[in-house]
């Protein structure tokens, strides 16, 4: 999910420094290089009013990450670190979820492990092959539950409901940027493992803000 703006953002817009970014927490090495990325590509700040009215200094557009080649390589090492080994599937809400479930799924070929990617409708299709659940998904399997970015965590735990209904297991859900905070708790509450690749104050922000 990308936070809703009123402000648009043309491509060749160059992100501001962020003077909080001189402090950043340590992280392991492949989750550094992913925070490299998205504050080179994916953080811009300004004065910014999301969907749900709150008035913002930065905008994230994971995507920018999530889609370049480079990227999709550095989300994929720091997912691959956390994804469980009984997991054999990773999908989530169309279209947040599709460019790092697709990305993450296809790196993990290439390294000798296979995890079949599949996407949640938002509506359900009434003809051809029926439902929300589009792609490889097969009923018992143990699966991931992605998006780019999290903002309250409903999309997410949406998905993970699609999942349990189809017959397959939510067992990790992860994103590259946590920016709300809220996501962890409604995890819990639903019986799933939460792993955000990085949070708002890994990229110098402050939680929700």
């Amino acid at each position: 999910m990308t936070d809703d703006v009123t402000r648009d953002v043309t491509d060749d817009e160059k992100p501001a420094e962020n003077p909080a970014a001189r402090h950043l927490p340590a992280l392991p090495p492949a989750r550094a290089a992913l925070r490299d990325h998205v504050l080179a590509y994916s953080v811009k700040l300004g004065e910014y009013t999301l969907k749900n009215g709150a008035t913002s200094s930065w905008f994230l557009d994971a995507k920018q990450t999530a889609c370049r080649p480079d990227g999709v390589l550095l989300v994929a090492d720091a997912a691959l670190e956390i994804i469980p080994e009984e997991a054999n599937a990773i999908g989530g809400l169309t279209v947040g979820a599709d460019p790092v479930a697709y990305g993450v799924a296809a790196v993990a070929a290439t390294r000798g492990r296979s995890l079949r990617s599949f996407t949640v409708r938002k509506e359900a299709k009434d003809h051809g092959v029926t439902g929300r659940i589009a792609g490889a998904l097969q009923p018992g399997d143990r699966v991931v539950i992605t998006e780019d970015t999290v903002t309250r965590g409903t999309s997410l735990l949406e998905a993970a409901a699609v999942v349990r209904e189809f017959g397959a297991e939510p067992v990790l859900i992860t994103v590259i940027v946590d920016r709300g905070g809220t996501c962890a708790a409604m995890a819990a509450d639903a019986g799933i493992a939460y792993a955000p690749l990085l949070t708002a104050e890994d990229l110098g922000f402050a939680s929700g803000s």
